[in-house]
């Protein structure tokens, strides 16, 4: 898959490095929202082995305050815009708004990761399509309201490929999240993890974030401080069932992970 100017092994699993330009993020909130502190961090995340940086400038936590379109941009654009200027690599924008999908495409962006599959703005699916971008596409819904969720789970990503289809998408441009943490209790959580081999059997390269979320802390009872071991072992998952990238905040300890599950998996006598 090419994403920017670089093209991406989907054989193996690479880091999308986290960058957090709010207020209110639920691990990292108000440490990067400044331009200087965000530039550092995304530095040190290349430096680390980030092949790509997501910048987002809405949190998605439980119970997150809803920004306009506007501060949005006002927070991602000129990151983005930096970001590009400052370092070769490809960068995304989360964001689930079609007119900040359009503009961060304007300033560099890469890659669009909406977080709403495609299903919250009827206009994103055409500004990624005619765009050209690739695109991360995740599992969610507007309420908790599965009858069975072992199969709605799987007919709701299958849903969303068919969506993106039908906008034009092509389909060596799409890349599908399972959506740990959105419209999913623990025990959902917990099964999503489980059962990821069957992301590989719906034949698209796919994406796993479960960096310091809380089903790690409701399992381990753990802070969001202290939920890297949590993290890493659902990395090693991902990486055992095909996941194309991992987006995480520890970079260098998950591609540590990352390399030591490949050689695992690869190896032959």
């Amino acid at each position: 898959m090419r994403i920017g100017n670089r093209d991406f092994d989907e054989n193996r699993t690479h880091i999308m490095g986290i960058l957090n330009v709010t207020p209110d993020s639920f691990s990292d909130g108000g440490r990067y929202n400044e331009m200087d502190a965000a530039l550092f961090h995304a530095e040190k995340m290349i430096k680390e082995g980030a092949a790509v940086i997501d910048v987002g400038g809405e949190s998605t936590r439980p119970g997150f305050a809803p920004v306009s379109a506007e501060e949005e941009q006002a927070r991602i654009l000129p990151v983005i815009a930096k970001i590009k200027s400052e370092f070769d690599i490809p960068v995304s924008a989360d964001t689930y708004k079609a007119s900040t999908a359009g503009l961060a495409i304007e300033a560099g962006a890469d890659l669009i990761n909406d977080v709403w599959g495609l299903l919250r703005d009827e206009e994103m699916g055409r500004v990624i399509a005619n765009s050209g971008v690739a695109c991360c596409l995740m599992h969610n819904r507007k309420e908790h309201d599965y009858r069975d969720f072992s199969v709605d789970f799987w007919e709701d990503l299958k849903d969303i490929q068919r969506r993106a289809e039908g906008f034009g998408i092509a389909g060596d441009k799409i890349i599908l999240d399972p959506g740990v943490g959105f419209q999913k209790d623990t025990a959902e959580n917990l099964w999503v993890i489980k059962n990821l081999d069957g992301m590989r059997k719906l034949g698209m390269p796919w994406l796993l974030g479960c960096s310091r979320k809380s089903v790690i802390g409701n399992t381990l009872d753990l802070p969001v401080e202290e939920r890297l071991e949590g993290t890493l072992v659902t990395t090693v998952l991902a990486v055992l069932n095909g996941a194309m990238f991992v987006r995480v905040h520890d970079v260098k300890e998950n591609l540590r992970a990352c390399l030591m599950a490949e050689a695992v998996k690869n190896a032959k006598i």
